[in-house]
């Protein structure tokens, strides 16, 4: 039986998407943390309030507020051009992963700018809380290697 153009644009859709998904999320994933970065290390990030508070009530609170901004934003933007080398996906995950468990932080260490109450965010909660789906870009990108039992080898290889 032909398949019907909606069945054949249906394919199409899907395999140029499979095509181009892997770089696609790499590409916007690199740049949110690249971009993100940048403003925190010349102060322009809305964030920065947020990174200091968070400062302060860590066992970081002895640095100042400014060179830690620097140098959060100077790792967020470092992070970024890790995620386009494929290679790395390895070790870029670990930091991907430890970085976004530190940025949802305020969810339970600053509970009165995070919530408005029980599972009601408020705006800087839901912006802290779409790094869960930040992190999902980096499990799709992390679940397309090798596993090391079959290359032997710490850097990334992509399956065929």
């Amino acid at each position: 039986m032909k398949p019907t153009r909606l069945e054949q644009f249906d394919f199409f859709f899907i395999k140029l998407l499979r095509k181009y998904a892997d770089e696609y999320g790499r590409f916007a994933l690199a740049l949110i943390f690249f971009w993100f970065g940048i403003l925190k290390v010349f102060n322009l990030s809305p964030a920065a309030p947020l990174v200091v508070a968070l400062l302060q009530v860590t066992f970081l609170q002895g640095i100042p507020p400014e060179m830690f901004l620097i140098f959060f934003g100077g790792f967020e933007a470092l992070l970024g051009i890790l995620i386009l080398i494929p290679k790395l996906e390895r070790i870029t995950f670990l930091v991907l992963a430890l970085h976004l468990a530190t940025t949802i932080m305020p969810l339970f260490m600053l509970p009165d700018v995070a919530w408005i109450k029980p599972l009601v965010p408020t705006l800087i909660g839901q912006y802290i809380l779409k790094n869960a789906a930040l992190l999902s870009v980096g499990f799709f990108l992390f679940a397309r290697l090798k596993p090391m039992t079959q290359t032997h080898k710490v850097l990334g290889e992509e399956i065929d």
